[in-house]
């Protein structure tokens, strides 16, 4: 529940972390099940919190894509379902622009044009924002996102799921240049594109070899030296295009941004220059109902309303959102 874009009334996060953990990764079946499950008594937590009425809502939002199909529908036919029942506005966001407006609820002041990097399980994109609903997709990853590789490393090491804050923990206590990892379309100026199945196989492949030569793999070394290569690529695409478009702000979101290393590095990168670093809390950074909020509002602000016909977009893209 969000108040003017920017103030939190309530935000409340069901996690499905435990039910997905056993099985290495996120199940689309069990997902949606789980939203369907959880959906209502949500909705009623969150007002319950917040102190307001069903009745009070001015407008409701809902992400459509892109995502697991399934668990999109359930929060879609929800949305909808409530949006006439009580003669409101629906607001369709985009689940990457929910991401970015998680900073927008920081309370600090956000000024435009700005630079936005979104780091998530599924999506690695650099994002140049003229306006409120003026984004240009600057780059994208072309295979692998940052969080996917993440947990993907994590499950050939057994460290569970959600990966990437094992391996942050560990890499903590490691050397970052024990292994020697390639960071993929590092020396192409021109390109900020991002490709981490290159690093993902060079991970696999040190961690095969050195069970096949009977050495215990070092996982602090190997997590930390791997973290870096990630975290190299991304901070340097990302000071690249600072650089080529001039911009004085640099917004942070998705879940991998409430990775340590990479804001440290980010915020160290970005002084030299001269561009201001946003991230939202760790809690903001995650998938959540109150950056999705903060999108409707703003997108409401335009005008820009859903049709009744509303659909789930699995592969749903940014660009003109």
């Amino acid at each position: 529940m969000v108040l003017n874009g920017r103030r939190i009334l309530s935000n409340v996060i069901s996690s499905q972390d435990d039910l997905h953990r056993r099985f290495g990764g996120v199940v689309p079946e069990i997902a949606s099940r789980r939203h369907l499950e959880m959906i209502n008594p949500i909705i009623d937590e969150a007002l319950a919190r917040a102190g307001v009425a069903l009745t009070e809502l001015e407008a409701i939002g809902v992400s459509y894509g892109p995502g697991l199909v399934g668990s999109l529908l359930v929060g879609v036919s929800t949305a909808k379902a409530l949006a006439y029942a009580l003669d409101v506005p629906l607001m369709a966001v985009n689940h990457l622009e929910g991401h970015i407006y998680a900073n927008f609820l920081t309370g600090v002041v956000i000024v435009f044009p700005l630079l936005c990097l979104v780091v998530s399980g599924g999506h690695t994109s650099l994002i140049y924002m003229q306006n409120h609903g003026e984004l240009t997709v600057l780059g994208r990853t072309r295979d692998d996102a940052a969080g996917e590789v993440f947990d993907k490393v994590a499950r050939a090491l057994s460290l569970g799921f959600p990966g990437g804050p094992a391996i942050a923990k560990l890499a903590q206590g490691g050397d970052a240049v024990a292994f020697s990892f390639p960071r993929a379309l590092m020396g192409e100026e021109w390109q900020m594109d991002f490709s981490f199945s290159g690093l993902k196989t060079a991970v696999l492949n040190s961690i095969r070899r050195e069970k096949e030569q009977g050495r215990q793999v070092k996982l602090e070394d190997l997590c930390a030296s791997f973290q870096a290569a990630v975290v190299d690529v991304l901070v340097e695409k990302t000071a690249l295009a600072a650089r080529r478009y001039a911009v004085r702000q640099l917004l942070l979101a998705g879940g991998v941004a409430a990775n340590s290393e990479l804001r440290r590095s980010m915020f160290c990168r970005m002084e030299e220059e001269g561009v201001e670093v946003i991230v939202p809390p760790p809690q903001l950074c995650t998938d959540n109902g109150a950056m999705i909020g903060a999108a409707a509002y703003f997108a409401l602000r335009r005008g820009r309303l859903a049709e009744p016909t509303l659909n789930a977009v699995a592969n749903l893209m940014i660009d003109g959102a």
